[in-house]
């Protein structure tokens, strides 16, 4: 738990999933390390259980991301895209998400600035 502005205790990560189009997409908010990788690890595999390997991570609400967060994203990259799925990063924000830059991975991953457009190479 981190602390808000205004003195609550706030959670250190929020996920919440709707279907766009026929694909889920995965809004993170908060952290994304080691605190939270099992709860985020959690919710990725039961929205790919329920809802099959297409999926787009919403990553513009993410303060920080590790390295063992961009593990897990990219083991359900490959488990998306090995099963026939799609998959799509969407904003992503280099100060929060260096990590991914630094490991080259930035330049790999399906990175889209926008759902719409993460939408449209669905295709």
């Amino acid at each position: 738990m981190t602390v808000s502005e205004n003195g609550e205790r706030a959670a250190a990560l929020t996920l919440t999933s709707a279907l766009v189009g026929g694909i889920t997409v995965i809004r993170v908010t908060g952290l994304l390390d080691a605190t939270t990788r099992d709860q985020f690890a959690d919710y990725l595999a039961s929205e790919a259980e329920e809802h099959g390997p297409d999926m787009a991570l919403d990553l513009g609400g993410v303060t920080f991301m590790d390295s063992r967060a961009l593990g897990l994203i990219v083991h359900h990259w490959q488990l998306s895209t090995n099963a026939g799925g799609k998959f799509a990063l969407i904003g992503v924000e280099y100060a929060k998400t260096k990590v991914m830059w630094i490991t080259g991975l930035a330049q790999r991953l399906p990175l889209y600035d926008t759902i719409e457009e993460a939408i449209a190479a669905f295709g």
